[in-house]
């Protein structure tokens, strides 16, 4: 297994609903993607993120396939309107 993990910084952290559901929409739709957990922070913490995606794939080869899927290349575009800041960890399980 494979876990996805991906943390923004918006520029509006009202966003994050919207980017949360479009997010969430993704399982059932993409073959080898097993599971999607989106957080919004709470926190006041400056140096905070104010949404993470934490993903969990069947393989390497899932990620792959989940990257260039259509559904998932459809909720780029508003995730990239919206951030200022990202960063992505990707490792085996």
């Amino acid at each position: 297994m494979v876990k996805h993990i991906v943390m923004w910084k918006l520029k509006n952290k009202a966003d994050s609903e919207i980017i949360k559901d479009k997010l969430n929409a993704l399982v059932g739709k993409i073959p080898g993607l097993l599971r999607i957990e989106v957080g919004i922070d709470f926190s006041q913490n400056a140096a905070a993120f104010h949404m993470v995606l934490i993903a969990e794939l069947e393989s390497k080869a899932a990620l792959e396939a989940y990257r260039i899927h259509p559904e998932h290349q459809a909720v780029i575009p508003l995730v990239q309107a919206a951030a200022v800041d990202r960063a992505v960890v990707d490792y085996e399980v």
